[in-house]
């Protein structure tokens, strides 16, 4: 199994207005990036297991021409309102960097 974190070009994370989060996870190798496709990992129902929402709250889009997912969700706090802790939204991106994903090519 490989790590998300020691494959992906790169996870992020940022506002998509007060309410919502935007996830990435871009490749910058299009092989690597249909074996990570082809194991079916990254899903919806993953990211809303991750991030503990309805799955019907993720708006998930997978785009091949730009090796990349992406994932819309709410916010459980508002940004900017009390008890916020990331105004920017750019830290809710580190539950995508454990994501375990099965290449065929691992030794492990």
């Amino acid at each position: 199994m490989a790590r998300l974190r020691d494959i992906a070009k790169a996870c992020k994370s940022k506002n998509a207005g007060p309410f919502h989060i935007t996830l990435d996870i871009m490749f910058d190798d299009p092989a690597l990036f249909d074996k990570v496709r082809a194991s079916g990992v990254i899903t919806a129902d993953l990211i809303a297991s991750l991030y503990r929402v309805d799955v019907a709250q993720v708006l998930f889009t997978e785009y091949p021409p730009a090796l990349a997912w992406k994932a819309t969700l709410p916010r459980r706090i508002a940004s900017g309102a009390v008890g916020d802790t990331d105004i920017y939204g750019a830290q809710q991106h580190a539950p995508l960097l454990d994501i375990e994903v099965p290449l065929p090519d691992s030794n492990e």
